[in-house]
């Protein structure tokens, strides 16, 4: 019974996934950006460490971005209407997103401008 339980969590998570791809531009975007950077990796051959930064970096993006969603979704559920508290969680929500882009925007930038140059 409980690998049954497991396996419906799963489920459950993989149809949160499937939705954010479906109804979240933003989402969208940054998968077709972590998409260029792995071709990119793939083509200057990236050390085992490089993939690991590159591979964390694109995980949070991916991760905030959904949880991003998640709050939006949340309080448009509970207070429909505009309100001005709601709109300061909302961007604090979107904030963390910027925030970890701008991060993983550094971590690519320290790995792939040496691979540049030397080029």
């Amino acid at each position: 019974m409980k690998g049954n339980r497991k396996s419906i969590g799963f489920k459950y998570a993989w149809n949160g996934v499937l939705s954010v791809v479906k109804t979240e531009r933003n989402f969208r975007i940054h998968l077709l950006a972590a998409f260029i950077v792995i071709c990119a990796g793939i083509i200057m051959q990236l050390s085992q460490v490089e993939w690991l930064f590159i591979v964390i970096a694109i995980g949070s993006v991916l991760t905030a971005e959904c949880l991003n969603s998640a709050v939006e979704k949340m309080l448009d559920y509970l207070k429909p209407e505009i309100h001005p508290k709601a709109k300061v969680v909302k961007d604090l929500s979107a904030g963390a997103v910027l925030l970890t882009v701008l991060m993983s925007v550094v971590v690519g930038l320290i790995v792939f401008i040496p691979k540049i140059a030397g080029m």
